[in-house]
């Protein structure tokens, strides 16, 4: 990949955020104009990132920064068949706390949408793990494209990041994009017997750095095979 073309920011408004266990925080929500994609990506300025921004700045060293694929369904409604909801609330604490960006990307489902996740679900409702069912249904693994989100940062005045992820694909990409990524921090392991396979197959199919412990893959596989009938 090549640098992106440079985008620029549209709106900027701050925005209190209340969160279902009580969390509060204030955010500054920006919007973009000339993102690639076209599609409606939102960043959270927060900490002492919640402050006024004026276009051209540039912020020396590396910020704090997530990347967060919209789920509608985690972040939203609350489900338990993911993390997403668990380490939006996680990500948005400790960008306040130390200060940073949260890069709001309208990716769902990795870039299938929420009809093609839904259905993407049945799938996996019959044995299927979350990539296979994405590629049983005709699509990528893993559809996501970080383009906009190196030009978002660009706008921003951010072109060193600690990264708050466990996905190195989000790093490898925004490196291919010219965009420094000097560390990867982890997020929290949000584990529950809802999301365990989920977690595993991330940490197996996409190199995720999600620590569930010998023991309790083995037990998925062992479901795996048992849903399959193959045990």
């Amino acid at each position: 990949m090549s640098e992106p073309a440079a985008a620029s920011i549209r709106t900027q408004v701050v925005v209190p955020l209340t969160f279902g266990d009580g969390y509060t925080t204030t955010a500054r929500v920006f919007t973009f104009d000339g993102l690639v994609d076209g599609l409606e990506h939102v960043a959270l300025g927060l900490g002492d990132r919640a402050a006024p921004l004026e276009g051209g700045s540039v912020i020396a060293g590396p910020t704090l920064t997530r990347l967060h694929s919209e789920c509608l369904t985690g972040d939203v409604f609350g489900s338990r068949r993911c993390d997403c909801g668990p380490q939006l609330r996680e990500s948005v604490e400790r960008l306040a706390t130390i200060g940073g960006f949260l890069l709001y990307l309208r990716q769902e489902g990795r870039g299938i949408g929420l009809y093609a996740k839904l259905d993407a679900y049945v799938l996996q409702d019959r044995g299927l793990d979350t990539y296979e069912a994405n590629e049983a249904l005709g699509y990528g693994a893993d559809e996501r494209d970080y383009t906009a989100a190196a030009q978002m940062l660009g706008a921003l005045g951010v072109s060193r990041v600690a990264l708050l992820s466990n996905n190195p694909d989000k790093a490898d990409q925004l490196r291919s994009l010219s965009i420094s990524v000097e560390r990867q921090v982890r997020t929290g392991v949000h584990l529950s017997d809802a999301n365990a396979h989920y977690l595993s197959t991330k940490a197996r199919f996409g190199a995720h750095t999600i620590d569930l412990g010998l023991d309790v893959a083995t037990e998925l596989e062992v479901r795996r095979d048992r849903r399959r009938g193959t045990a």
